[in-house]
């Protein structure tokens, strides 16, 4: 890939030009609802902020990243980082499932278990079910994660983690040297380096103090994330604080202008301006449309 090429982006699924991004999302879909759509075709592209797993039950498909194409048979699992550029093009009939969820999701459930954590930062195509019946046993729990999904059963939320957990352990077992995985493109990696920092650094770290960790220059890495995000690097920058702020509004009783102060703003109003500059909502009204 040629430094500093602009990559097509999205912050929702592919082809969603006008998808936000949300701290809490998780979608699953059939790969014929979508794919078909596209004539079966899907650009090579990158999801900034998204994890995706494709299970393909069925079939074969031609995966692409950002080395090379490889021809890929049922049955597999197909593990996509956030940032890692991928394209597909499927030879119809081909089953299976696109399974999308926020990458905060997946450090808040392995944050601290790093061996499991590193199975997920690159892409992986596995195909080698040494274990009886744990290819079924993996659709049988995507089948009731999408159940929970669409119920509004008590305590929703902890048994959508619970199913989550259970499918990226069984994911994560499937990782063994005979299995397949890609590295970075240069771009790409002062790319997620710059993602790594940011969830570590403090709320208003400037981007000048960024560049000096990565050892270039704050206009070389505003090109990277123009090129890999479509954004600045102070939009990245905000974009993690917007994405701690909606976890603070969804899963805590903190007012406002206590979420504010936590996330380090001289000014509650500044912090609500901002917020709903990405979101299309105000705080307020974030915390209220998720309650209704």
């Amino acid at each position: 890939m040629q430094e500093n090429k602009k990559i097509i982006n999205y912050d929702g699924l592919y082809g969603d030009e006008s998808g936000r991004y949300s701290a809490e999302y998780i979608f699953l879909e059939s790969i014929a609802s979508r794919s078909k759509d596209f004539d079966w075709h899907i650009n090579p592209h990158v999801h900034i902020q998204l994890f995706q797993v494709f299970i393909i039950k069925n079939g074969s498909l031609s995966f692409q990243d950002a080395f090379e194409s490889q021809t890929i048979e049922a049955p597999c699992v197909i593990v996509i980082p956030a940032t890692a550029l991928h394209g597909l093009t499927y030879n119809p009939p081909v089953e299976g499932f696109i399974l999308t969820l926020s990458a905060s999701i997946i450090e808040d459930i392995f944050q601290t278990s790093h061996p499991v954590w590193q199975t997920f930062e690159k892409i992986r195509v596995l195909q080698y079910f040494t274990e009886e019946n744990l290819f079924d046993t993996m659709l049988t729990l995507l089948k009731h994660l999408e159940e929970e999904l669409f119920s509004e059963q008590p305590e929703r939320s902890l048994m959508i983690r619970a199913l989550l957990t259970q499918f990226f352990l069984y994911t994560h077992r499937l990782t063994t040297q005979k299995n397949q995985w890609q590295g970075d493109s240069l771009q790409m990696g002062y790319f997620r380096r710059f993602q790594q920092l940011i969830k570590g650094a403090s709320p208003h770290q400037s981007i000048p103090a960024f560049a000096e960790q990565l050892h270039i220059s704050p206009v070389h890495l505003n090109r990277i994330c123009k090129a890999v995000a479509g954004k600045s690097a102070i939009e990245m920058v905000h974009q993690n604080l917007i994405q701690e702020a909606q976890k603070y509004l969804l899963h805590t009783s903190h007012s406002v202008s206590e979420i504010a102060y936590l996330l380090e703003f001289e000014y509650p109003n500044y912090f609500a301006k901002l917020f709903k500059k990405y979101v299309g909502l105000s705080p307020v009204e974030f915390r209220r449309q998720d309650r209704r």
